[in-house]
């Protein structure tokens, strides 16, 4: 429907009061930069709207008026807030932004809220944007539909695509590193925000463009092509969204139209004192329309799977790291950020809705009840938590010196008791190899090789623990020192022994991981668990049965402790012959070399086998 000002406007009266609902899940086809064309595909010009209720003027300017806010003045549709005019003969490629002049007279440039492209940075103007990508993952879209994350295989690797490989762009990475995740095998590969930023060392979590991936790495388009790739090699893809703050930046979303349009005004409820950044008002339906229709964008336009939400838990809490008399209580005197609740229900039910298949991932460190839980239910609707309460629990027993975790052994078994109070993801991310944290092979007491078998011996327990699996990139290899976004990862590393057997037993337990159904079917449900050994802290050993729906078992061992154990007996499920299917201490991993041959366990369910030192094996029933 066309709009009341010219027949080009990609605003029409539907559009405006979808707008004023703040349900507008389509927002960007209505508002930013829209290519017009004839029914012959010849170029008409491009319409431009921009939301800035409460400017008293806005003008377009762009490279083709020399960036003179008198020539294109922007003309206001009623009473929307919303402003738009239309350049004839103009298509892609326009750089431009929004000349905004507040109520007393001051005038701000801005970029496109809904730009679609943007200058590479520390350039900062928006681009014309018009795609002309033709897809090619119709079977795997198809399949999603109906993709059951919670009863199937989640092995994800997280990567900075500006550091993975220093240099590379998007169709480049569309090679090399589908090739490489597909050679260790995991099914699904996350990365930290593409969302357009300025400042690289903020990694992508301090965004200006919510709809545009970063420029850094190519066009648009050509991150469509390295999603399709990715697709058509058989790798979901989920990113990193950051709807929690923003920056300051004068020039992108901070005080648009003169006024805290997106931000609080109050900086007790609007500025986040850890980050510098500006924190949404999600209280305001026009800015929870605008998140929203963001993650939709990212859902529909480029074919992602699945969204981490980044910093949930400094959403929910209105007194996320402020001390008293720093913040501002709810209408019922709590700490709970209502608003933020009720957006983040809103975001996963719709994405849900629109998308089946997908995955909604929340970041949140607390105790707040019901993320996962659905949203009928008064939940906030994410398919998965991070479990980082397994996370610090699992690092902290093992910062321990093995003759001390004894008396720590709890630590390591304390995960079970919650595993099933949400839906969980177990991170080793990015923020644990950071900061002077250090690199994850470097967590653990002991030598050189103490230090390569602990690390080997983790994946193997982690990947066997409930809950679905996520690895920051590098810490598959066991690079030596903590990530710096600016550098590369250590490549070179991979030519030495020690470093290439913890890549090859992650890609070992990749593929086993994916081939046995008892690992991942019943992740989400207690009858899929069953403790064997969780008492046994002097040796240092737990053990553990995954069931899958069919009755398949699988039994995981864990060796803490630098000591072998020859004769190590132990309660099994099920009697008969099982076979050692996973071994970290294998030699071809860098381990010592302590194996079994087939481990019998007679008709009063035990049997008797070897227990390597610090490693992790796998006995599947014959």
């Amino acid at each position: 429907m066309t709009s009341f000002l010219n027949p080009n406007s990609s605003i029409g009266e539907v559009d405006l009061h979808l707008f004023n609902e703040g349900r507008h899940e389509k927002l960007w086809q209505a508002l930013g930069a829209h290519v017009k064309r004839d029914n012959n595909g010849i170029l008409i010009g491009t319409a431009f709207s921009v939301w800035a209720p409460n400017a008293s003027a806005v003008s377009l300017i762009h490279d083709n008026n020399f960036w003179d806010k008198n020539t294109n003045p922007m003309v206001r549709i009623g009473t929307s807030g919303i402003w738009e005019t239309f350049l004839p003969n103009v298509g892609p490629g326009l750089k431009y932004k929004y000349a905004i002049c507040s109520s007393w007279g001051q005038w701000v440039d801005h970029a496109d809220p809904m730009a679609r492209q943007c200058e590479v940075p520390p350039s900062t103007a928006s681009i014309v944007n018009e795609s002309e990508y033709k897809w090619g993952d119709d079977n795997w879209m198809s399949a999603r539909k109906n993709f059951e994350s919670w009863r199937s295989p989640v092995s994800v690797y997280e990567v900075h695509l500006g550091s993975w490989k220093v240099g590379l762009s998007y169709k480049e990475l569309a090679v090399e590193l589908i090739e490489y995740i597909k050679s260790q095998g995991f099914t699904h590969v996350e990365f930290l925000p593409v969302t357009e930023h300025p400042y690289a060392p903020s990694w992508g979590y301090q965004v200006t463009g919510f709809f545009a991936p970063t420029s850094r790495f190519g066009t648009p388009d050509e991150f469509k092509f390295l999603v399709d790739q990715l697709h058509n090699a058989g790798i979901g893809v989920i990113l990193d969204w950051v709807p929690a703050h923003f920056p300051k930046d004068e020039w992108a979303l901070a005080k648009f139209d003169g006024t805290a349009l997106y931000e609080h005004a109050d900086p007790r409820q609007g500025e986040h004192p850890d980050w510098g950044t500006l924190v949404f008002n999600f209280g305001r339906r026009e800015v929870r329309n605008f998140l929203v229709a963001s993650a939709l964008y990212w859902l529909e336009e480029f074919h992602i799977d699945g969204l981490r939400v980044d910093a949930v838990a400094s959403m929910l809490y209105l007194d996320y790291s402020r001390k008293e008399g720093e913040w501002v209580p709810n209408s019922f005197g709590g700490r709970e950020n209502l608003e933020a609740a009720d957006f983040l229900k809103e975001a996963t039910s719709t994405a849900y809705k629109s998308h089946p298949g997908i995955m909604m991932i929340a970041e949140e460190s607390t105790a707040w009840p019901g993320v996962t839980k659905d949203t009928g239910m008064g939940g906030l609707g994410f398919g998965y938590k991070w479990n980082m309460g397994w996370m610090h629990d699992t690092l902290q027993y093992l910062s321990h010196e093995p003759i001390h975790r004894m008396y720590h052994h709890n630590e390591i078994t304390f995960s079970i008791l919650y595993a099933w109070s949400e839906n969980f993801m177990l991170p080793l991310s990015h923020d644990e190899v950071v900061h002077g944290k250090g690199a994850l092979v470097n967590k653990f007491p002991g030598d050189r090789w103490q230090k390569l078998a602990q690390l080997r011996a983790l994946y193997g327990y982690m990947w066997s623990h409930p809950g679905k699996k996520l690895l920051f990139m590098g810490s598959e290899f066991a690079q030596n020192d903590e990530w710096n976004a600016s550098d590369g990862l250590q490549w070179y590393l991979t030519q030495f022994d020690e470093h290439k057997g913890v890549q090859k037993v992650v890609a070992d337990i990749n593929q086993k991981y994916r081939a046995t159904e008892s690992l991942w079917q019943r992740d989400n449900f207690p009858n899929g668990f069953q403790w064997l050994v969780g008492n046994d802290g002097a040796a240092n050993i737990i053990a553990y049965a995954r069931w899958s729906d069919t009755g398949g078992l699988l039994i995981s061992v864990t060796n803490w402790s630098p000591v072998p154990h020859e004769n190590y007996r132990m309660y099994f499920p099920k009697p008969g012959k099982y076979r050692e299917v996973l071994n970290t201490d294998d030699l071809k991993y860098g381990g010592s070399g302590i194996l079994n041959s087939d481990v019998v366990v007679g008709p009063d369910n035990h049997g008797t086998f070897r227990v390597p030192p610090m490693a992790t094996i796998w006995l599947e029933l014959v």
